[in-house]
């Protein structure tokens, strides 16, 4: 125990939190392994790979508190859009856990093999066959992140008077591994914080694929809002139905389309179910082919009839609200695709947590914020205890519990 790194507020991990930041911050970008590598480029000098790592998991420690504490954006526009959507990353597998959790036996004392391609085939031996996959066996073993985007829109008016809607204003990231539900309840305590509450009459718009989790959710944490179904899933169902009407490819296929486009523009999504129940009804019900068209047919019209009060686009053009996801589209690619669905990659769900986490975080803009309440919070805990605290773990906290327990 040094006094003065207690009053320094120096970790007792040997690094100080500005090489932590840095490499955390790198790792939400690149590996562990490219972290080390630049950091070893650029200072001569890097931690390894597993203090990395366990930097990584040590700050992940403190992000359920700091989304919890952290100040609402200034500057807010007068609507708030509420944007949800899911991607399954790798996860390792019961037996790929096994494998790297078990003690591992000592090697065969065996000479030198003379290259590199026969060192490798001598370890496959050892290692053994891996089981052949059956039909339908996932290599991936995804488990779904939910990502939430949010951010607001100002009122304004064109140079022609009309009234628009301008932005995005201050836009933020959440993802998690967690329910979906947790990220909805995290959507409502921010909403809360940056003046959309309850009884606020502020105008609130939530933006979906259709999942009718996400529905649920969405009528249970925001009761009365607007909730838009994305145009662009309704357009890919209309696609899918016209292919059991016409040849794919067909100038009669497009045309179809478009005059459906059309009449889900101006609002008439009821006429299209119309138009698809009527096709279903001239299908016979044998024949070849039949009995696939039907039930494709049949599961399109039921998708659109579903979420009808999700689908009236013709006002929210007029409102000049949002008609498509775009935005948690593009997020789902930048925030999650990038760093967690690399080749290779084999995540566990609580390790993970921790570094998109902290990906959000930086995304959000807050890094140089975060970082200071952690230097706080150890600093505060180091003179309350009066030893050095450390930040480095190899424990990942558990998953978020927020909106999961009553």
């Amino acid at each position: 125990m040094h006094p003065l790194d207690i009053v320094l507020g120096i970790p007792a991990d040997g690094f100080s939190f500005l090489v932590m930041g840095l490499a955390a911050k790198l790792s939400t970008m690149v590996s562990y392994d490219q972290v080390a590598g630049l950091l070893l480029n650029f200072l001569s000098w890097s931690p390894s790979k597993m203090s990395i790592e366990k930097t990584v998991l040590g700050l992940g420690r403190y992000t359920a508190e700091w989304f919890e504490q952290a100040p609402p954006p200034e500057g807010d526009g007068e609507v708030l859009i509420i944007q949800f959507d899911s991607k399954a990353t790798p996860t390792a597998t019961d037996s790929e856990l096994e494998k790297r959790r078990r003690k591992r036996g000592p090697r065969p004392a065996q000479p030198a093999q003379p290259s590199p391609r026969h060192r490798g085939r001598e370890r496959r031996r050892r290692r053994g066959s891996k089981p052949r996959r059956k039909k339908g066996d996932k290599s991936k073993n995804g488990r779904a992140v939910t990502l939430m985007v949010m951010y607001t829109l100002r009122e304004a008016t064109d140079e022609k008077g009309r009234r628009i809607l301008q932005g995005p204003i201050n836009r933020k990231f959440y993802g998690s591994y967690a329910a979906k539900r947790h990220a909805f309840a995290i959507a409502r305590r921010e909403a809360n914080k940056r003046g959309f509450g309850p009884g606020s009459g502020k105008r609130i718009q939530i933006v979906t694929d259709g999942d009718e989790d996400l529905t649920r959710y969405a009528g249970e944490f925001f009761p009365g809002v607007i909730h838009t179904l994305d145009v662009m899933h309704v357009m890919e169902h209309i696609w899918e139905a016209g292919a059991c009407l016409y040849k794919e490819g067909s100038k009669e296929l497009a045309a179809w389309v478009k005059k459906m486009e059309n009449l889900i523009y101006r609002g008439k999504a009821i006429d299209v179910v119309g138009v698809l129940a009527e096709a279903l009804a001239g299908i016979p019900k044998t024949g070849p082919g039949n009995k696939g068209k039907r039930e494709r047919l049949e599961s399109n019209r039921d998708y659109l009839f579903n979420r009808i009060d999700q689908m009236n686009y013709a006002w929210l053009r007029r409102q000049d609200l949002e008609l498509a996801s775009g935005s948690v589209e593009g997020a789902v690619n930048h925030v999650i695709a990038k760093r967690f669905d690399s080749g290779g990659m084999r995540w566990i769900r609580e390790r993970a947590e921790a570094l998109l986490q902290l990906r959000c975080i930086d995304l959000n803009g807050d890094w140089e914020a975060f970082m200071a309440f952690v230097e706080r919070k150890a600093t505060q805990q180091a003179r309350r205890e009066r030893k050095s605290h450390r930040i480095l773990t190899w424990r990942p906290a558990s998953l978020p519990q927020l909106g999961l327990t009553a």
